[in-house]
């Protein structure tokens, strides 16, 4: 395992995690609004047993930089994640894996740079768009926890956070680290950068309708964060897209059920040419 760092088209620095074989096929994880690298617990260590796990930190969160502006502009987004594969020397054949907001960010990379470099694509409890575009709806925790996460009262923030409840993780008594470990990195992430992120509108539909590689949808019938109507929008607009609809689940799925999302992540990339 390393982690490593590579600088973006403005000057960014993106740090990230490398584990798993060297020749393993590159799987980038992109996690969500107000996470970090670490967000995916035990599941990136079990994926990295088959595949070379790429694990990015997003501007503004973990250890990567945090500018003062440019969170509205979806192609800083689309340079961090090219900078990264770059940086790795990754020209062909990666899989893109979005968690949450990590999906619009894949899908910004995916509308700047083509998909020359990747050979399928994830989303995970995940949309494309955001803000005033199709396919980009509110959950009713998200909507219950602004604007309070966005507060710089440590205080307010703290229990604005708490509207998630449970959402990232599932529930059952063995799920209190992760909650915990997910509920620290909210609070790391500086709060300017919590509402940056909201405040943009990106509508990618023309990117997904003319994807010519596979993709694979992944969300909980019960997200109370991002609606499974924005994951059946990506299905319906991709001309090769498989679902996988979890009955009951929420947001955290790779955590909710470990097994069965490295079982179905590591299906679907086996079946990629």
């Amino acid at each position: 395992m390393a982690i490593r760092d590579a600088v973006s088209a403005d000057g960014t620095n993106i740090v990230y995690r490398v584990s798993g074989p060297a020749a393993g096929r590159p799987l980038v994880l992109v996690h969500g609004w107000s996470a970090n690298l670490q967000c995916w617990g035990a599941a990136a260590d079990e994926l990295a047993e088959r595949f070379r796990v790429i694990a990015v930190d997003l501007r503004g969160h973990g250890y990567s930089d945090a500018p003062e502006t440019g969170y509205d502009d979806p192609k800083n987004w689309a340079a961090d994640i090219a900078a990264v594969l770059a940086a790795e020397g990754v020209e062909t054949g990666a899989v893109l894996l979005g968690w949450s907001y990590g999906g619009i960010v894949l899908t910004d990379y995916l509308t700047a740079y083509g998909t020359g470099a990747v050979a399928g694509v994830i989303y995970s409890g995940s949309m494309a768009n955001i803000g005033r575009a199709p396919g980009a709806e509110t959950g009713s925790a998200m909507r219950e926890a602004m604007p309070g996460v966005f507060e710089e009262s440590a205080g307010r923030a703290l229990r604005a956070f708490g509207a998630f409840g449970n959402a990232n993780t599932g529930p059952g008594p063995d799920k209190g680290v992760d909650a915990q470990r997910i509920f620290g990195a909210s609070l790391s992430t500086p709060p300017r950068v919590r509402k940056a992120l909201f405040y943009r509108t990106v509508d990618n539909t023309e990117t997904l309708r003319t994807l010519d590689i596979p993709v694979l949808v992944l969300h909980g019938t019960k997200d109370p964060v991002v609606p499974i109507e924005n994951g059946r929008y990506i299905v319906d607009a991709v001309p090769d897209a498989r679902a996988s609809f979890w009955e009951e689940a929420q947001h955290g799925l790779f955590i909710e059920d470990r097994a069965r999302f490295v079982a179905e992540v590591g299906a679907f990339i086996d079946g990629l040419s």
